[in-house]
């Protein structure tokens, strides 16, 4: 029996979230009773395990391995479920490629590139994938927000570039506001995107690799309480979630497609999820993609996967599978 590490926790605003997701994937993962499943909670100063009794015990960082009850217990494979840094990002996924631990997520480089927003909507731009009229900084600009306010008016979203949950992000009704935003994005990145905001529905698609082919599970429509899919909607339990999304057939097919498309194009692996807005042309207009997408009974992606009659046990211990060496 392999086996197998849940990683949840990690360093940024998202802890909290991932915790949930990485409780969900855990006790999923050991009701398959395909593995021995253990969860390692990693913080910034120390890794732990964590046995059923809540014992915790350090991770060996040089080999990721740890000791219990006299044995040293090495890992077959890490499904990990830390949003944000370092999981989220890239740096877990390197960390393992040096150590030869199979992980059920995406490499190194997509898992950067997908968390930087901007860098990410310039690579797809360039494969014909529409994403929202934009402005990206780097650095502090002294004329940033009269541009802003003539290249992309208002309303538009003020975002960090790296970072998910929609932690740092505002949407701004009008110049007033504008300083504000542009603070609150810069406290979480210093790199930061203004996009031109696009009314209409709220669409995501989960999507994976884990049947042995890139195939996109559903589409739902989010219809959020507020005027927008903030971190509180998110996470309140007040979302409507609808799926299948009630859109025409044709162009339900298209944002499978696209999602898809998206997901070769940028070499994920894994679970993931692309999140669109129907512009008024009934174009899906990309805003996202989440190579660590929710896992919590709020879900959306584990919610796409009951509506197409896979439980849990068995959506992420397809994944593992995928991952594992054959």
């Amino acid at each position: 029996m392999k086996t197998i590490a849940v990683l949840m926790g990690g360093y940024s605003g998202e802890y909290e979230v991932s915790l949930k997701s990485g409780a969900v994937v855990y006790q999923a993962l050991a009701e398959s009773q395909k593995f021995k499943v253990w969860r390692v909670e990693i913080f910034a100063d120390r890794w732990e395990a964590m046995d059923e009794d809540e014992l915790r015990y350090p991770i060996n960082r040089a080999d990721f391995s740890f000791d219990y009850q006299g044995q040293t217990i090495h890992f077959d494979a890490v499904f990990n479920a830390i949003h944000g840094h370092p999981g989220e990002d890239g740096p877990l996924s390197s960390y393992f490629d040096l150590l030869g631990i199979a992980y059920s997520n995406s490499g190194a480089f997509p898992s950067a590139l997908t968390f930087n927003k901007a860098e990410c909507n310039l690579v797809l731009q360039k494969f014909d994938i529409q994403t929202p009229k934009a402005l990206f900084y780097i650095e502090e600009q002294s004329d940033e927000e009269a541009v802003i306010a003539k290249e992309i008016g208002f309303p538009c979203f003020v975002k960090p570039c790296r970072s998910g949950s929609s932690i740092g992000v505002s949407k701004v009704a009008s110049a007033m506001k504008l300083s504000e935003a542009l603070k609150k994005a810069r406290a979480v990145d210093h790199k930061i995107l203004i996009e031109k905001a696009v009314v209409g529905k709220e669409l995501a698609c989960g999507v994976s690799n884990h049947e042995g082919k890139i195939k996109a599970l559903a589409v739902t429509h989010i219809k959020p309480p507020s005027d927008w899919f903030d971190y509180q909607s998110k996470y309140s339990g007040e979302t409507a979630e609808i799926t299948p999304a009630e859109i025409e057939p044709s162009l339900y097919q298209q944002i499978m497609k696209i999602t898809e498309d998206v997901y070769q194009i940028l070499e994920l692996k894994g679970l993931a999820r692309v999140d669109y807005i129907l512009n008024e042309k009934n174009e899906p207009v990309l805003i996202e993609v989440n190579t660590i997408p929710g896992f919590s009974a709020e879900s959306i992606l584990p919610k796409q996967a009951a509506y197409l009659g896979i439980a849990p046990s068995k959506l992420f211990s397809a994944s593992v599978e995928s991952c594992l060496p054959s």
